[in-house]
């Protein structure tokens, strides 16, 4: 016999435990479903994880350029993977432990166990039981894809999960993606003191991005020793003198790649191939991913999806707006809709792009009026102070509304330094707020008004 619940959340990502704590402290009777662990993508293998081995990276990369402050080390600097990865899994681990913890102490939330899987509308099965609710909610995002590529089946590789289980240096990592999973990756690993090779199929790196952040990103991992072949096509594997070959077809060195391991970082897939979908009249694009209109409900009545799942947004930010959204709509009387968000995410390699808004490309496609200000990392002080002038900054501006379109940051603290600008396009205000605004001396921020004050034409 179904048991019946006043809501299902379908796995314990970023949106689904706050949206179960407030169903139920609204008085509904709610099961939040997890097959593995608590946290989902972020927590577990993502976000959390990965930025504290940024964090080690980067205490490396500073230790071997000490002697540039005026710092001595005597000896080598040696990473010992072992104890990083050890530090890794207590962030990680007692993350997971405080989400599992917080969901346990909810008002009328119980966390069940187990596969979901849609036995018919709004009724699930989970191992022995039936579960049914009037209101389901999907949230159980996504995770690396593995390309069809001869002779992959025939090798080990890694993908960003598997590559949290490390507690070594591979001798020569060869990462198959230029976006922002391989990237991170590639650098870490090189200040950890890997051989690192990138290889990527488009001709610039991150190809979403303006051609000069492209650029610019690609002189700082060069500049820190990771390779990078581009416009690589026709990859295939086999087993190598040194582990694992690569052979390539590029237009620039088709010569073969010998490595010890290879990172597939090469996108994401939907985890919605078991959910049995079709059951209950959910529907999917082409690639899997679950669609949904502006209030994230789902083609079948009384079914959300939440997070990375419904392909309206990849970030741990977006997924918890999700259920900031859902919640307004259900429990809150407050209308809010996917579609006035903003755009705004970090490529978190060393130092930092920060973007937000439109790109200048989009920008131009626009065919509007718009202005742009520029400035070179090296001409602020705050980051001359640190030793860090990488990147730049570039802040566009609609001509006729004054209103900023977007912002790419790169450079020291670029990942926060947008969030001045961010707010200031939530808030629909004229690019004048920051510019005539007095910031804080010294500090990177602090140039956003000078950079807004230098406008000119996009030509």
């Amino acid at each position: 016999m179904a048991e019946q619940y006043d809501a299902l959340v379908i796995g314990a990502g970023q949106a689904g435990p706050p949206l179960a704590e407030r169903l139920g402290k609204s008085g509904l009777r709610t099961a939040i479903i997890e097959r593995h662990l608590v946290g989902g993508t972020c927590v577990n293998v993502g976000c959390i994880p990965t930025k504290t081995l940024v964090g080690s990276a980067r205490v490396a990369y500073a230790a071997q350029q000490a002697g540039d402050f005026g710092v001595s080390i005597d000896g080598t600097v040696r990473v010992d993977m072992a104890r990083v990865k050890a530090r890794k899994d207590q962030v990680a681990g007692d993350s997971n432990a405080s989400v599992e913890k917080w969901i346990e102490g909810m008002e009328n939330v119980t966390l069940i166990r187990g596969h979901a899987r849609f036995d018919g509308p709004r009724s699930l099965i989970v191992g022995e039981q039936q579960l049914t609710a009037d209101r389901v909610f999907i949230n159980v995002g996504a995770r690396a894809r593995v390309p069809d590529m001869a002779g992959l089946s025939e090798i080990d590789y890694l993908t960003n999960s598997s590559m949290m289980d490390v507690d070594f240096l591979p001798e020569h990592l060869l990462i198959v993606g230029g976006s922002y999973i391989g990237l991170e990756f590639a650098q870490m690993y090189r200040r950890f003191g890997a051989e690192v090779t990138v290889v990527e199929m488009q001709d610039r790196l991150i190809g979403r991005e303006d051609p000069d952040v492209s650029a610019a990103v690609k002189d700082i991992l060069e500049g820190e020793g990771v390779k990078i072949r581009l416009q690589a096509e026709c990859l295939s594997f086999e087993e190598g003198p040194s582990g694992v070959r690569m052979n390539i077809d590029c237009a620039i060195d088709s010569s073969p790649l010998d490595g010890s391991h290879v990172l597939l970082a090469v996108g994401r897939v939907p985890n919605t191939h078991d959910l049995n979908l079709e059951r209950a009249g959910i529907e999917t694009d082409q690639r899997g991913f679950i669609e949904v209109d502006d209030e994230l409900r789902t083609s079948a009545e009384g079914v959300w999806a939440l997070g990375e799942v419904n392909a309206r947004g990849a970030f741990t930010h977006t997924s918890y707006n999700d259920f900031e959204i859902v919640a307004a709509n259900l429990l809150d009387d407050d209308a809010r809709r996917v579609d006035d968000r903003i755009t705004c995410y970090g490529l978190f390699i060393d130092p930092p792009l920060g973007r937000v808004g439109m790109t200048e490309e989009q920008v131009r496609a626009s065919g509007r009026p718009a202005l742009i200000g520029t400035r070179p990392m090296s001409r602020v002080g705050r980051a001359k102070e640190f030793g860090e002038t990488r990147g730049f900054m570039k802040v566009l501006v609609d001509a006729a509304t004054s209103e900023i379109l977007g912002a790419s940051v790169l450079g020291l603290s670029g990942d926060e330094v947008v969030h001045s600008l961010l707010d200031v396009m939530y808030a629909k205000a004229p690019y004048t707020v920051i510019s005539r605004g007095v910031h804080i001396h010294p500090t990177v921020t602090e140039l956003i008004p000078t950079v807004l004050q230098g406008l000119e034409p996009l030509e």
